[in-house]
């Protein structure tokens, strides 16, 4: 492989490959708003992309998703696998981090990042994939990271690991759901600092309390009191007594607007089923992967994204969409021209209540003739399940005009 210097292309000596372009990356910070997942994870300073220290397999699984080929899986293999249905759910692939500390890819959109400060790799021999950061564009980014499955160990784990792993499965709500949430962040509308819910509620929890989880991601927040929610509706979504405001050490009240986050609830099920279809034609095992779900706690952007898609589509990544795409519409997006800045900037300013993304393909395998991984389709059912009785709660409490005021006349309302 030979480097030319002045242009920052680098040149593999197999003429069957494409010459790939090098570019540095700005200077990185940890992840703040990370809620799941191992330690490590990185970003640039302005937020846009994601550094993280990657397995071969999860190298290559996103090589599949991204160009239908990698170096060890064919291109009829990865077709045949159905592995194009779950690209507009993945975070989209940049390339890795080369030894030069260099972004190396054959992506013409990368061009755009030519000429910055160069990136200091924290740990030279790990390999570093280079992602977009789902969080990036939310004012307040409420965050759930909810580990899906029922095998959660690899087929060439040790034994004592796999043991191990099966008594976790067991002991969790992972077993019996296909689901545990492993972490969340929810935001507050005046306050600048996420109410933070550790790993150790998701391992603690039973099947029954789920429902309390959710309640605690997507709560509401306005002048309804405990005495104008009826019992009913309290016993249904596992309200705490203070109806359903999360009390925290600060007194730190998260939660949107009722009319907004019904609208919310409403295009996540929509999501939700899509992403539904989309793995059950994917014959593939995704251990230890996740479903990430983030919305925008901000009230007055929330507030806007809401109110524009009562009249406009909005695809699986809470982005607004002018006409609906019966087909891939996140897909389309990413055939998009990157270079042209006008579009960038106009993608920046466009109101985006929440996305919907699968993460986490360390021990994540092909399938080919296995069918679709059933274990993660359970998880998927329940959190469908999930979603759906929370906004079933959130519509009563609407009906009932419990909302009060601007809640109660919100032109947002559902029916």
């Amino acid at each position: 492989m030979t480097t030319d210097s002045s242009t920052s292309i680098i040149r593999p000596s197999s003429p069957h490959v494409a010459p790939r372009r090098s570019h540095t990356l700005p200077p990185t910070v940890p992840l703040s708003s990370q809620v799941g997942g191992h330690a490590g994870v990185q970003t640039t300073e302005d937020g846009s992309l994601l550094l993280k220290p990657a397995l071969p397999r999860e190298l290559e699984f996103y090589q599949l998703i991204r160009d239908g080929v990698s170096p060890d899986v064919d291109a009829a293999t990865a077709t045949a696998s159905g592995l194009k249905p779950l690209l507009p759910w993945i975070p989209k692939f940049l390339g890795v981090l080369s030894l030069g500390n260099h972004l190396v890819d054959n992506l013409p959109e990368m061009a755009a990042v030519h000429d910055l400060p160069a990136f200091v790799q924290a740990n030279g021999t790990a390999t570093t994939i280079v992602l977009e950061n789902l969080t990036h564009g939310f004012r307040k980014p409420c965050i759930l990271d909810v580990k899906l499955g029922t095998v959660l160990y690899d087929e060439d784990a040790p034994p004592e690991k796999k043991e191990r792993m099966i008594q976790t499965a067991a002991n969790t709500t992972s077993l019996s759901t296909g689901v545990r949430l492993t972490g969340f962040q929810v935001y507050a509308n005046d306050h600048p600092d996420p109410v933070l819910t550790p790993k150790k509620y998701g391992k603690t929890i039973k099947p029954e309390h789920l429902p309390d989880g959710i309640a605690r991601f997507f709560p509401f927040r306005g002048p309804v009191s405990s005495t104008r929610v009826s019992p009913s509706i309290a016993a249904a979504s596992n309200m705490p007594p203070s109806g359903d405001i999360v009390a925290t050490p600060d007194n730190i009240q998260p939660g949107l607007p009722l009319h907004i986050l019904l609208v919310l609830l409403t295009r996540l099920l929509e999501a939700l089923e899509r992403l539904r279809v989309a793995l059950s034609t994917a014959e593939v095992r995704i251990v230890g992967g996740s479903v990430l779900i983030i919305y925008e706690g901000d009230w007055a952007c929330a507030e806007k994204a809401a109110r524009t898609s009562q009249s406009t589509s909005i695809d699986e990544h809470g982005h607004l969409l002018d006409d609906v795409v019966a087909a891939s519409p996140v897909a389309e997006s990413f055939e998009e021209n990157d270079d042209d800045d006008d579009d960038d900037e106009e993608d920046e300013d466009e109101p985006r209540l929440f996305r919907l993304s699968l993460i986490d393909f360390a021990h994540t395998r092909l399938a080919p003739g296995q069918g679709p991984d059933t274990g993660v389709l359970l998880g998927i059912d329940t959190l469908i399940r999930l979603i759906h009785e929370r906004r079933s709660v959130v519509q009563a409490l609407v009906d009932e005009g419990a909302g009060a005021g601007a809640d109660a006349k919100s032109p947002y309302r559902h029916t």
